[in-house]
């Protein structure tokens, strides 16, 4: 009687040999792969089967890919047939040509006239920025100016939108020692009365005429009318930026700025502003603009707005239209101030 039995020898060779089989096929990862013909198929995290050649190392490289050794060679990007700059033109340049590549026709939309005639027009692309456009404020630059500041004194940080830039580094200068600034205190500010006083007001540009009923002083540097105004403590305002514009009225105002702290003694003077002229349109007279920053953190609690002498004589010489046109300096005038935002 014959026995059909395998041995046990038999199945647990078997056994091993699968066994063996299934752990080559293992992956990690929870992926399965099998090698036949050059090729693997395996099983992906989502449960999708792929397939992927194998490339030996003794294969030579096929046509369809770029050797390793010439992979960052220019020559072979260039000729590539898909990956060219033709099919990936520079970013830039594309941009500046409207998205629109050498050789295509320029974007059109269609439209419906009167008649109920459906029409074509092609336009440009408008590539402004968004600074040209008007839809963003382009950054406030300082004026640059001649500062004295108070030795003893930090020297301030202005605190804007996007970060904490230095002041003066702004402005292109340095800080020119406090020997003016010790003289120019001798005759200011302590005396003044606090009885015509202008607060400062956040949310809205508000004006200083400075005429026949504003005060006077004699500083170092000339007898002046001057425009004082009270800013806010440091722990209820933060540092801003002040826009300054003085307009022209048959002559024009030239100022000059000094901070005071809470005894009215200068901490800081600002002099010899380079203002920007803004011309005259049909509603608006032509004025003279500067940007400086104020610090009420650092103990600047009053604004002092003065000339000098030597601004009175001199003259401010501009060029519209009718050519180029001095316009004199005077000792009075109308300002505008209002803090900036640049948001």
């Amino acid at each position: 009687m014959s026995n059909n039995r395998f041995p046990d020898t038999v199945i647990y060779a078997v056994t091993m040999a699968l066994a063996v089989v299934l752990l080559t096929g293992c992956q990690t990862g929870g992926s399965t792969a099998s090698s036949r013909e050059g090729y693997f198929t395996w099983v992906d995290d989502k449960g999708r089967v792929q397939h992927s050649r194998i490339i030996r190392e003794s294969e030579p490289d096929s046509e369809d890919r770029i050797p390793e050794q010439d992979r960052n060679d220019p020559s072979v990007s260039a000729d590539h047939p898909e990956f060219n700059l033709e099919n990936y033109p520079d970013g830039n340049e594309l941009e500046r040509r409207g998205y629109v590549r050498p050789g295509e026709p320029q974007p059109y939309f269609t439209w419906q006239d009167a008649e109920g005639n459906i029409r074509t027009s092609y336009y440009q692309p408008d590539t402004r920025s968004e600074v040209e456009k008007g839809r963003i404020k382009p950054p406030v630059k300082l004026t640059p100016a001649s500062i004295y500041q108070r030795s003893d004194s930090p020297t301030p940080v202005a605190e804007r939108e996007g970060g904490d830039p230095d002041a003066f580094a702004i402005l292109g200068i340095e800080s020119v020692g406090d020997g003016f600034l010790e003289r120019w205190s001798e005759h200011c500010c302590e005396v003044f009365g606090r009885g015509d006083v202008e607060d400062w007001h956040s949310d809205r540009e508000f004006g200083l005429i400075l005429d026949d009923g504003s005060p006077v002083h004699e500083f170092m540097t000339g007898r002046s009318l001057y425009g004082l105004i009270r800013v806010p403590a440091g722990g209820e305002k933060r540092d801003f930026i002040m826009r300054l514009r003085s307009f022209a009225d048959d002559g024009i105002f030239v100022p000059s700025v000094a901070f005071l702290d809470t005894t009215m003694k200068p901490v800081r003077i600002v002099t010899d502003l380079v203002a920007a002229y803004v011309p005259e349109t049909w509603h608006r007279r032509g004025y003279l603009e500067s940007f400086i920053p104020v610090f009420p953190g650092h103990g600047e609690r009053w604004i002092v707005i003065f000339t000098r002498d030597k601004d009175l004589r001199e003259q401010t010489v501009i060029e519209d239209e009718r050519g180029p046109r001095a316009i004199q300096h005077r000792l009075q005038g109308e300002l505008g101030l209002a803090e900036v935002r640049e948001r």
